[in-house]
Protein backbone atom coordinates (compact mmCIF):
# COMPACT_ATOMS: atom_id res chain seq x y z
CA UNK A 1 0.00 0.00 0.00
CA UNK A 2 1.53 3.15 -0.86
CA UNK A 3 2.02 5.57 2.04
CA UNK A 4 2.76 9.35 1.82
CA UNK A 5 3.72 11.38 4.73
CA UNK A 6 2.28 15.05 4.77
CA UNK A 7 4.84 17.57 6.49
CA UNK A 8 2.35 20.35 7.29
CA UNK A 9 4.09 23.79 7.51
CA UNK A 10 6.99 23.40 9.17
CA UNK A 11 7.98 27.26 8.57
CA UNK A 12 10.45 29.11 10.47
CA UNK A 13 7.88 31.64 11.59
CA UNK A 14 5.37 28.77 13.20
CA UNK A 15 8.61 27.18 14.64
CA UNK A 16 10.47 30.10 16.04
CA UNK A 17 9.58 33.03 14.28
CA UNK A 18 6.49 35.45 15.10
CA UNK A 19 3.89 32.95 16.00
CA UNK A 20 6.66 30.41 16.99
CA UNK A 21 6.50 28.09 20.48
CA UNK A 22 7.85 26.29 22.36
CA UNK A 23 5.91 23.30 21.65
CA UNK A 24 6.88 23.73 18.07
CA UNK A 25 10.40 23.91 18.98
CA UNK A 26 9.84 20.58 21.27
CA UNK A 27 8.65 18.75 18.24
CA UNK A 28 11.02 19.75 15.59
CA UNK A 29 13.75 17.00 15.96
CA UNK A 30 10.34 13.99 16.57
CA UNK A 31 10.02 15.79 12.68
CA UNK A 32 12.86 14.74 11.16
CA UNK A 33 12.92 11.21 12.33
CA UNK A 34 9.29 10.54 10.82
CA UNK A 35 10.38 12.19 8.04
CA UNK A 36 14.13 10.12 7.70
CA UNK A 37 11.55 6.96 8.18
CA UNK A 38 9.48 7.48 5.46
CA UNK A 39 12.51 8.37 2.72
CA UNK A 40 14.01 5.07 4.06
CA UNK A 41 11.05 3.53 3.34
CA UNK A 42 10.54 4.79 -0.15
CA UNK A 43 7.86 6.83 0.69
CA UNK A 44 6.14 9.93 -0.72
CA UNK A 45 6.65 13.09 1.43
CA UNK A 46 5.04 16.18 0.63
CA UNK A 47 5.33 19.38 2.34
CA UNK A 48 3.00 22.52 2.69
CA UNK A 49 4.11 25.59 2.94
CA UNK A 50 1.51 28.55 4.64
CA UNK A 51 2.31 31.42 1.85
CA UNK A 52 0.90 34.68 2.70
CA UNK A 53 1.38 38.15 0.65
CA UNK A 54 2.46 41.59 1.71
CA UNK A 55 -0.88 42.64 1.71
CA UNK A 56 -1.61 40.10 4.78
CA UNK A 57 -2.95 42.14 7.09
CA UNK A 58 -5.64 43.52 5.07
CA UNK A 59 -6.47 40.02 4.26
CA UNK A 60 -9.91 38.23 6.23
CA UNK A 61 -7.62 36.43 7.88
CA UNK A 62 -5.40 38.64 8.72
CA UNK A 63 -7.97 41.05 10.16
CA UNK A 64 -8.51 37.76 12.61
CA UNK A 65 -4.93 37.04 13.44
CA UNK A 66 -2.94 40.56 12.77
CA UNK A 67 0.31 38.54 13.06
CA UNK A 68 2.31 38.91 9.82
CA UNK A 69 3.58 35.84 9.45
CA UNK A 70 5.06 33.36 6.09
CA UNK A 71 4.92 35.77 4.02
CA UNK A 72 6.33 34.58 0.21
CA UNK A 73 9.70 35.05 0.03
CA UNK A 74 11.36 35.79 3.70
CA UNK A 75 13.04 33.66 5.80
CA UNK A 76 10.11 32.69 8.09
CA UNK A 77 8.39 31.54 4.93
CA UNK A 78 10.67 29.07 4.62
CA UNK A 79 10.76 25.34 5.59
CA UNK A 80 12.78 25.44 8.79
CA UNK A 81 16.55 24.06 8.65
CA UNK A 82 17.05 20.59 8.21
CA UNK A 83 13.44 19.66 8.02
CA UNK A 84 12.73 19.66 3.90
CA UNK A 85 14.15 16.41 1.81
CA UNK A 86 15.46 17.43 -1.27
CA UNK A 87 12.75 16.02 -4.45
CA UNK A 88 10.06 16.52 -2.62
CA UNK A 89 7.32 18.57 -3.66
CA UNK A 90 6.12 21.81 -1.80
CA UNK A 91 2.92 22.86 -1.72
CA UNK A 92 2.43 26.83 -1.41
CA UNK A 93 -1.10 27.04 0.17
CA UNK A 94 -2.73 30.78 0.51
CA UNK A 95 -5.51 29.42 3.52
CA UNK A 96 -4.90 26.72 6.87
CA UNK A 97 -6.41 23.61 4.35
CA UNK A 98 -5.02 22.57 1.19
CA UNK A 99 -8.20 22.41 -1.60
CA UNK A 100 -6.16 20.76 -4.55
CA UNK A 101 -5.69 17.45 -2.69
CA UNK A 102 -7.98 15.64 -5.27
CA UNK A 103 -5.07 15.71 -8.06
CA UNK A 104 -2.97 13.07 -5.88
CA UNK A 105 -3.81 9.14 -5.82
CA UNK A 106 -3.64 8.21 -1.72
CA UNK A 107 -3.64 5.52 -0.56
CA UNK A 108 -2.23 5.70 3.33
CA UNK A 109 -1.74 9.26 4.39
CA UNK A 110 0.32 10.45 7.72
CA UNK A 111 0.19 13.90 9.08
CA UNK A 112 2.76 15.80 10.72
CA UNK A 113 3.37 19.60 11.78
CA UNK A 114 1.98 22.85 12.73
CA UNK A 115 -0.35 23.80 14.10
CA UNK A 116 -2.40 20.80 15.08
CA UNK A 117 -5.60 23.27 15.74
CA UNK A 118 -5.57 25.03 12.38
CA UNK A 119 -3.73 23.41 9.79
CA UNK A 120 -3.02 20.04 10.50
CA UNK A 121 -6.83 19.44 11.26
CA UNK A 122 -8.29 21.57 8.39
CA UNK A 123 -5.64 19.69 5.74
CA UNK A 124 -6.94 15.79 7.31
CA UNK A 125 -10.06 16.30 7.11
CA UNK A 126 -10.25 17.82 3.62
CA UNK A 127 -8.17 14.67 3.04
CA UNK A 128 -10.94 12.94 4.87
CA UNK A 129 -13.56 14.35 2.59
CA UNK A 130 -11.39 13.33 -0.58
CA UNK A 131 -10.24 10.07 -0.14
CA UNK A 132 -13.11 8.31 2.20
CA UNK A 133 -11.70 5.08 1.60
CA UNK A 134 -7.71 6.09 2.47
CA UNK A 135 -6.30 5.36 5.81
CA UNK A 136 -5.57 8.74 7.23
CA UNK A 137 -3.36 9.16 10.72
CA UNK A 138 -1.66 12.00 12.83
CA UNK A 139 1.30 11.44 15.02
CA UNK A 140 0.67 14.10 18.06
CA UNK A 141 4.53 13.66 19.16
CA UNK A 142 4.88 15.39 15.52
CA UNK A 143 2.42 18.32 15.68
CA UNK A 144 1.97 21.32 18.12
CA UNK A 145 -0.92 23.53 18.62
CA UNK A 146 -0.92 27.11 19.81
CA UNK A 147 -1.73 25.88 22.65
CA UNK A 148 -1.61 22.10 24.47
CA UNK A 149 -5.30 22.76 24.97
CA UNK A 150 -6.18 23.56 21.46
CA UNK A 151 -3.58 20.68 20.34
CA UNK A 152 -5.53 18.07 22.18
CA UNK A 153 -9.21 19.83 21.11
CA UNK A 154 -7.93 19.03 17.29
CA UNK A 155 -6.53 15.29 18.32
CA UNK A 156 -9.94 14.56 19.57
CA UNK A 157 -11.94 16.18 16.81
CA UNK A 158 -10.15 14.54 13.98
CA UNK A 159 -10.33 10.83 16.49
CA UNK A 160 -14.35 11.56 16.59
CA UNK A 161 -13.83 12.11 12.48
CA UNK A 162 -12.09 8.47 11.89
CA UNK A 163 -8.63 9.93 11.93
CA UNK A 164 -6.03 7.74 13.78
CA UNK A 165 -4.26 9.39 16.28
CA UNK A 166 -1.08 7.11 16.66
Amino acid sequence: MKRTLIVVDMQNDFITGSLGTEEAQGIVENVKRKIAQFKENGDEIIFTRDTHGENYLSTPEGKKLPVVHCVKGTSGWEIADGIYESGCEIIDKPSFGYTGWSRFDFEKIELCGLCTDICVVSNALILKAFFPEAEISVDPSCCAGVTPKSHNAALETMKMCQIEIK
